[in-house]
């Protein structure tokens, strides 16, 4: 996946790095599904290929938003961690989940969640950004 941007236009650069479909599911998943391990996100229910899937968590490493290390807990696996840049894309992800619950044919459950966090406001994100600082920043 090629980041090499074509303008200046900070909308333009975002989907350029987040703008395909996987990329920012990857990063739900790290987000409310607590996934850490490659095998984890291939579990997911939109069903990423383990190529697509390689691809996209190497990109991220690249461009800053997640880290990869070596798990303490067991030799042959890898952590994927958010960085700073990860964990503030929380806001694009509950902007674009409430925006799916109430455009979109959403699973009732999780479009709670979504608009949970937004009615919650700058508070309620605060407090979910402090969270995955204490969960994913070593």
């Amino acid at each position: 996946m090629s980041t090499r941007e074509r303008s200046g236009c900070p909308i333009n650069l975002s989907l350029e790095l987040i703008g395909d479909r996987w990329t920012l599911l990857i990063v739900r998943d790290m987000v409310f599904a607590g996934k850490k391990h490659f095998r984890e996100f291939l579990q997911s229910d939109e069903g990423i290929s383990s190529r697509t899937l390689a691809e996209r968590l190497q990109t991220l490493q690249e461009e800053g938003i997640l880290t990869r290390s070596d798990d303490p807990t067991h030799g042959l696996r890898t952590v994927y961690r958010l960085t700073e840049a990860g964990i503030d894309l929380l806001p694009v992800l509950a902007t674009l989940g409430a925006w799916g619950s109430k455009h979109r044919k959403a699973d009732d459950k999780l479009a709670r969640i979504a608009d949970e966090l937004v009615a919650g406001g700058e508070a309620a994100l605060e407090r979910m950004e402090a969270a995955l600082r204490t969960e994913h920043i070593v």
